[in-house]
């Protein structure tokens, strides 16, 4: 599989039958695609949009049903539309179950950073900071390292941050990390990957689990 569907589909897993969840710009809107059969998960897009469905098939696209980063999506029975400010309400008031999003960098303590790169040309810091605030849990999904395999996962971000110990779980190709108090456990190992690989593609030690199990 291509990494970015090794993390979309992993992530998925982490979906419950009855979930609010929203879905990042990038690898997080792939999540969308495999949702499990029989399971019922509202997806909620910060643009005003409740009931997001799975990417449309080519030749039915409707230019006016777009996600947050202006993708084409399809509806769901009962999928509502409503303004920015009543969708922002949503996510203050606590009501998103689960937030996956990506990130540049992020570390063993949970802290995020996903929305600025200094010296680049920004179109805003969109809803990243109100999701990772209030949403119950936030899991990160991202390719484990960046293309010139420098590490994404760091003992501490440089970068500006979008919370601070916000982070629950870590998923990439590579691998499954939680978020504790003593750093980051790795639970589980992507289709081919060690645990040495991992390691060193990672700027922090890793605590690893007594059992630490295969992905798929």
């Amino acid at each position: 599989m291509d990494p970015r569907e090794i993390i979309a589909r992993r992530a998925a897993r982490e979906l419950q039958d009855g979930f609010y969840v929203n879905l990042g710009i990038g690898i997080p809107t792939m999540v969308a695609n495999y949702v499990p059969e029989g399971m019922e998960v509202i997806l909620q897009s910060e643009n005003g949009m409740l009931g997001v469905g799975p990417y449309p098939v080519a030749g039915t696209e409707d230019a006016d049903l777009v996600n947050a980063g202006k993708e084409t999506v399809t509806e769901i029975p009962g999928t509502a539309y409503f303004s920015s400010a009543d969708s922002f309400a949503m996510i203050r008031g606590g009501h998103v179950n689960l937030s996956i999003l990506g990130a540049l960098q992020v570390d063993r303590q949970g802290n995020l950073a996903n929305w600025m790169v200094p010296g680049k040309m920004l179109k805003g810091m969109g809803g990243a900071m109100d999701l990772v605030a209030s949403a119950r849990r936030v899991i990160v999904a991202m390719e484990h390292a960046t293309k010139s395999g420098a590490p994404k996962i760091l003992d501490a971000c440089t970068l500006p941050l979008t919370g601070s110990k916000v982070v629950d779980t870590i998923i990439t190709e590579l691998a499954v990390m939680r978020v504790t108090v003593e750093g980051l456990v790795l639970e589980e190992l992507g289709p081919d990957a060690t645990v040495e690989q991992v390691q060193r593609l990672t700027g922090t030690a890793l605590i690893v689990a007594e059992s630490v199990r295969r992905m798929f």
